[in-house]
């Protein structure tokens, strides 16, 4: 496990060098190997978003086609109405350790772009096949697309940026939440183009029958996709990324670290296709289904991921005690840390105490601490990997450079929210004073702190 559950009477060492890419420094103490440009992360986030954005010229190019530009713009002002409401519940949700911004940038583009560009030319492939190999009218042609071929077609290419973020990014995915909102988003994306044609022909539509502007197919059309069922798609593709959330927190070698990513893409396939099929139905069978299957396994989702960010504070505060019996992080830190309302109290008083400045520096301890918790859990499991040591003295590192800001403003914010009992870990704690009565405020950044710990000395 880790090689500093001691006292630090210094900052971590710097780790060993790797033996294939020498080492250096940014300054910060955040240290970085030296790699060839192919590998460097700019060269491939800016050839990966290159790609995504040639993808998105031409998705929109072929539902601009389909529309007409009076169409498309009235499908793009329609089907943006969701995005803002689904993006916010997924960063709400994602609050404990928010996903970094690249990965959720890059979830969204995938699904509006690449993913909404793989389903229409293959479910037009799909449909002119059907069409030439079996004997069926073009209504029972469409049906049979949208139930079986569209579910498999488009799940897999939403999942896809799932499974991309878990083969490269695999550290990013801590528990369930973040599964759900990586998936979310990128179905998220995905619905935002989807309607954006849907609405458009459904515009054209009412024009071709004489009426104008905004009439019953559109209304209707709105109605159904982005009132009654904007969750929906990140309803089908939050089962993918619930599964390979399950893999990438399971121990090596346990058949569940590939089972889940297979049982979750197929459970998203049959919802899907049976969402889709529910269209053929009568109105009233529609109901019936949208009632009985889409609402209750929509509030099911909702709790599974509420509850999970709810265990994601309850690790925080079960894996830090080890790291504050140590002295590497202030006594009741961990009560602050696992709180939301705790963390927020702190960047409070740390802003009106010593400015913006002193905030921030908050939120990033508390984002560093929280990355340090779940290390330490996946590694309780066996999970964390074989840099479990360079992972954990790097986030120490940050950690050390900003307590001596941080500190005061956590510590004052756990006696706030919780009465003064000495923590259950350790011995009777000198309770703080006022975080206003703080000794001057240091730059955050310079030193690696105000030395060892002592539990015994007043805040």
């Amino acid at each position: 496990m880790s090689s500093y559950a001691h006292a630090p009477d210094s900052p971590p060492p710097s780790p060993p060098a790797d033996p294939e890419y020498p080492v250096h420094h940014d300054g910060r103490g955040y240290y970085k190997p030296r790699r060839p440009f192919w590998e460097n992360k700019t060269f491939r986030v800016v050839g990966l978003f290159t790609v995504l954005a040639l993808c998105g010229v031409i998705i929109l190019a072929l539902v601009r086609r389909q529309t007409g530009t009076e169409g498309f713009l009235v499908g793009l002002a329609l089907a943006i109405l969701p995005v803002p409401l689904l993006g916010s519940a997924f960063l709400w949700l994602d609050r404990v350790e928010p996903t970094p911004w690249r990965n959720a940038v890059f979830a969204f583009a995938w699904g509006a772009c690449a993913a909404t560009l793989v389903a229409i030319l293959a479910n037009s492939y799909a449909t002119h096949l059907l069409a030439t190999t079996f004997t069926a009218t073009p209504s029972q042609t469409n049906t049979l697309g949208a139930t079986f071929v569209a579910p498999m077609v488009e799940e897999s290419a939403k999942g896809s940026a799932v499974l991309l973020l878990f083969l490269f990014r695999r550290r990013d995915f801590t528990g369930i939440v973040d599964g759900v909102v990586i998936a979310g988003l990128t179905a998220t994306g995905f619905a935002f183009t989807e309607n954006i044609l849907y609405l458009g022909s459904a515009f054209g539509e009412d024009q071709a029958y004489g009426f104008s502007g905004i009439a019953s197919t559109t209304a209707a059309t709105f109605f159904v996709r982005v009132v009654m069922t904007p969750f929906a798609h990140p309803l089908f593709t939050s089962l993918t990324g619930i599964g390979f959330a399950i893999a990438a927190t399971s121990p090596p070698g346990k058949a569940r670290r590939w089972l889940a990513p297979l049982g979750g893409w197929l459970l998203a396939m049959v919802l899907h296709g049976t969402w889709n099929g529910s269209a053929s139905l009568s109105p009233l069978g529609f109901l019936a289904v949208y009632a009985m299957l889409m609402i209750p396994l929509f509030g099911l989702l909702v709790w599974l991921a509420v509850w999970s960010r709810s265990n994601e504070l309850k690790t925080i505060r079960t894996q830090l005690p080890v790291y504050a019996m140590a002295g590497w992080i202030g006594l009741p830190e961990p009560v602050a840390l696992g709180s939301m309302k705790a963390r927020g109290l702190a960047r409070t008083m740390a802003r009106h105490t010593h400015g913006e400045a002193a905030a921030r520096t908050v939120r990033e301890y508390v984002s560093f601490a929280t990355a340090l918790a779940f290390l330490r859990a996946r590694a309780t499991r066996g999970a964390a990997g074989p840099d479990f040591a360079a992972r954990e003295n790097e986030l120490l590192h940050h950690l050390w450079q900003r307590k001596s800001v941080a500190e005061p403003a956590l510590t004052q914010a756990a006696f706030t929210i919780q009465p003064p009992y000495p923590p259950v870990w350790t011995q009777p704690y000198a309770y703080p004073q006022p975080y206003q009565q703080q000794p001057p405020y240091q730059q955050p950044y310079g030193s690696y702190g105000p030395g060892p710990y002592d539990p015994y000395r007043r805040y």
